[in-house]
């Protein structure tokens, strides 16, 4: 009876001590922030995989303390929405357009001026120097912090009326624009009436005529099938924006030092990541519309040079304080 009585609470013992490592364990695993991350664009979309590819260094690098939940397809709400709610720490990190930031963050308006970079190596030798990292610090006065830039590629224009192949083609175009002053002024400069309608809208605006047409990148224009309702696609790369990974500043004070530059350090990894994964899927998007029967057009360097000239006056209205600046970015290409 008393060996009996031994292993029966050897047993428990045993028993008690398992569940307490169990229960220890579970506790460990147990994040200590779980944050949110607002993405507009589908799942399988450069920017929403760089997020996920964020999300995932940061747990990793935490040992599971900080986990990010990466909310894809809009569904935390519009750019705009995003923006508010991240300001006062309603959303946590976010990855959005500079068109919308530029509307709180006015000299932020300077990086999407049209036609301000040659190319793509152009952009990243001005975002990943002193430049780039002044502009990321600018928001620290919106109760933002600026992460990272991610590649968006470059804008153009396409339409369900006509091949855009000068100027003068602008003329009574509806184009659908971002809800953005400065790309409401530079359309409107080409001779063109700029209609600012949500995202998600676009498709639905094409097919029924609202407008006649939009600008945006080959990924986009693929992603959200607008091939099939606008079949005509003009290169005239007016934008080459990158766009800004973002945190609320709420939630960044909530951070340590040591949590504050692993994330700063994952951030730029991840947008590193992303912009390889956008030059895939540029050149595989381009390749799909091709084959769906787009029409694209080439504009000629001297018409380029014509739309060029007739969108000067958007530069002096909204970045007259800041030529300097504008020197510098041109006088990087030089470099």
């Amino acid at each position: 009876m008393k060996k009996r009585g031994i292993f029966i609470l050897s047993a428990a013992v045993v028993l008690a001590a398992g569940l307490l490592c169990h229960h220890m364990l579970v506790q460990e695993r147990e994040p200590e922030f779980v944050f949110s991350y607002a993405e507009n664009q589908t799942e399988d979309y450069p920017t929403t995989l760089g997020a996920k590819e964020f999300a995932k260094l940061v747990e990793k690098r935490s040992n599971g303390r900080i986990q990010i939940l990466v909310q894809a397809e809009g569904a935390l709400g519009t750019e705009s929405d995003v923006i508010a709610q991240i300001q006062y720490g309603g959303i946590d990190f976010a990855r959005v357009s500079l068109s919308q930031l530029a509307e709180y963050i006015p000299e932020l308006n300077v990086l999407q001026m049209p036609y301000l970079y040659t190319n793509s190596d152009h952009m990243w030798k001005v975002l990943d120097g002193e430049i780039g990292d002044a502009f990321l610090a600018a928001t620290d006065e919106s109760e933002l912090v600026g992460l990272s830039w991610y590649d968006a590629g470059a804008r153009n224009f396409y339409n369900s009326k006509k091949p855009i192949t000068c100027l003068e083609d602008m003329a009574g175009m509806r184009i659908r624009v971002q809800e953005s002053e400065v790309m409401v002024d530079m359309v409107e400069a080409l001779g063109a009436t700029a209609l600012p309608i949500p995202y998600a809208d676009v498709y639905s605006a094409l097919e029924r005529g609202t407008v006649d047409g939009a600008e945006n990148n080959w990924p986009s224009y693929e992603a959200m099938n607008h091939y099939e309702v606008a079949k005509y696609y003009t290169v005239d790369e007016h934008n080459r924006v990158p766009e800004m990974q973002i945190c609320s500043k709420n939630t960044w004070n909530k951070l340590s030092e040591d949590d504050q530059k692993m994330i700063l350090d994952c951030a730029k990894e991840s947008a590193l990541y992303e912009r390889k994964l956008w030059t895939e899927r540029e050149a595989d998007s381009k390749e799909l519309a091709l084959k769906q029967g787009v029409e694209v057009v080439e504009l000629s360097a001297a018409e380029k040079k014509r739309f060029q000239e007739a969108v000067m006056g958007v530069y002096e209205k909204y970045c007259a304080d800041y030529m300097d600046v504008i020197e510098q970015i041109i006088a990087q290409n030089n470099k």
